[in-house]
């Protein structure tokens, strides 16, 4: 059964710049996906939050497959069209009792494509509600102007630079609670951010950030990831695709590509391309 967008959800997403929700896996299949990401987090002596960032689908194959999973591609291309390219993923786990948070902010302000016709897929693997830190939008904030981002470098702040929008009305905003295996998405223009988690589990999700194959990079030659249609257009080289659970050459692939996100020059060359 397909699990594309109605129109009048894709209409209501052009206007509030975010959907909730549909469903990806089982219950059961998310907490197999949780077990996946923490026994490797106990073969490498870190959190996934330490490095399975921009790139986290090279780190293994069933990341990559769950990628490409029908249901998450269906609900995409009602929104970016038949020619979709993975740009990139990223795994979010807050710890329990936490107060670590992810501040408002625009992906778009960092991620160098244009034109800005990308959507960000988060996948909860557990439960993803307000207590524990779920994911939260302003809605409508994609048809505002681009946003000031102040880098605060804030080490409570789980993004890298900890840049932050100053001043929204946290009174707007829009909590996106999940159940394990459902997904929501939103605008890459759409400020977004979560809350620390009071609860005494972690909270665990996948997002895959996705564009249409026409989008081009602003930073230069860059890669991406073909998940369905075709690329006619060329513009990014392909990811390397994992062979095994961290595969040691595409987890130092993923190393380098974060510490180069985390450079202070990925900043400045997005503000000359007037992102």
């Amino acid at each position: 059964m397909s699990t594309r967008l109605s129109d009048e959800e894709v209409a209501r997403f052009q206007a509030e710049g975010y959907f909730l929700k549909r469903r990806a896996l089982s219950a059961a299949q998310a907490a197999e996906c949780r077990a996946r990401i923490e026994a490797m987090e106990e073969r490498l002596g870190e959190e996934c939050n330490v490095r399975m960032k921009i790139k986290a689908h090279v780190v293994s194959p069933w990341m990559t497959d769950l990628a490409r999973h029908p249901a998450i591609l269906d609900a995409v291309e009602s929104l970016l069209g038949p020619d979709i390219l993975l740009f990139g993923s990223s795994m979010f786990a807050k710890a329990a009792n936490s107060p670590k948070f992810v501040s408002w902010h625009q992906d778009s302000a960092y991620y160098g494509l244009t034109p800005n016709e990308s959507v960000t897929v988060w996948l909860a693997f557990t439960p993803s509600n307000r207590a524990n830190g779920c994911l939260r939008v302003m809605p409508g904030s994609h048809l505002e102007a681009d946003y000031e981002h102040d880098e605060t470098y804030d080490p409570q702040n789980l993004l890298a630079r900890g840049q932050t929008i100053r001043g929204l009305d946290d009174a707007r905003a829009v909590y996106l609670e999940l159940e394990p295996g459902e997904f929501s998405m939103h605008h890459v223009r759409t400020a977004h951010g979560s809350l620390g988690n009071e609860t005494g589990d972690r909270r665990i999700g996948l997002a895959f950030f996705y564009m249409a194959a026409h989008v081009a990079s602003t930073l230069g030659r860059r890669s991406a990831l073909p998940v369905r249609g075709e690329d006619r257009h060329g513009h990014w080289d392909a990811d390397p695709l994992p062979r095994l659970d961290l595969d040691p050459e595409t987890l130092q692939y993923l190393t380098d590509m974060w510490s180069k996100y985390q450079s202070k020059e990925v900043r400045q060359a997005a503000l000359a391309g007037k992102i």
